[in-house]
């Protein structure tokens, strides 16, 4: 469990599904969350509703990461936000949508990592970082390779960066969820003939919770998991072990 007196916790993507169960899970152990994003509409009504604060930036952008980063006193970090690119096989791939993808998912995290780690080393308490992956980065899944590139990518960042930050006592793990069911996903998951083949493959047969993945990232971030860095956890029901 997340102990608030570590320190604030930055959350990209907060305005999603996912970003949000952490931001609320967060918010309800008392932590100081700085919810961040694009839509400012969206981060000024997560502030009030969950009393955090918040920090609006582009991931593509260098300059407002920078600029809203350099600086910033946080112990915890969680890359949740992301782009979901397109559903194409390697021979139908937009290449702008490629570079648009790997520029958010992959760019986007490293240059969060670089802003906060510098603050993290200075002020020298340690810290954790969490990277939200995907299953895709872990096994093929058809109509991904844009995606799966990005975040096997982001995979590489997060063993690297668990070495190279790891003598500052600053952990750095993964985790990749399965398809959780948003309106985004719907279009292609809640087809029969996509989604009822992937969740006979699955164990526990059913798709994950905003919540359900939510629950791990707050453990990664916490003194429970004080030795844990490097990993990839998938939180799939059982997908990738089949």
């Amino acid at each position: 469990m997340y102990d608030p007196k570590n320190g604030p916790v930055l959350v990209t993507g907060a305005t999603g599904g996912i970003g949000g169960a952490i931001v609320r899970q967060l918010t309800a152990l008392g932590a100081d969350v700085i919810a961040s994003g694009r839509n400012a509409d969206a981060l000024a009504q997560m502030k009030e509703q969950y009393g955090c604060r918040a920090v609006r930036f582009d991931l593509s952008s260098e300059t407002e990461v920078e600029a809203a980063l350099g600086g910033l006193d946080v112990y915890g970090v969680v890359n949740c936000g992301g782009f979901g690119g397109e559903i194409a096989t390697p021979m139908e791939t937009d290449i702008n949508v490629f570079d648009a993808t790997i520029e958010v998912n992959t760019r986007g995290a490293l240059l969060v990592i670089k802003e906060v780690s510098k603050t993290m080393i200075a002020n020298g308490c340690g810290g954790s970082i969490v990277n939200v992956s995907s299953q895709a980065s872990l096994v093929a899944l058809a109509g991904h390779v844009s995606y799966a590139a990005s975040k096997g990518a982001l995979d590489s960042i997060t063993r690297v960066s668990a070495l190279e930050l790891g003598r500052h006592n600053i952990r750095v793990n993964g985790v990749h969820p399965t398809v959780v069911m948003t309106e985004m996903s719907e279009f292609y998951w809640g087809r029969k003939e996509i989604g009822g083949p992937f969740l006979q493959q699955m164990p526990l047969g059913r798709w994950a919770t905003e919540d359900e993945i939510a629950a791990p990232v707050i453990f990664l971030l916490g003194e429970g998991a004080s030795m844990i860095s490097g990993v990839a956890l998938p939180v799939d029901g059982g997908y990738c072990s089949c």
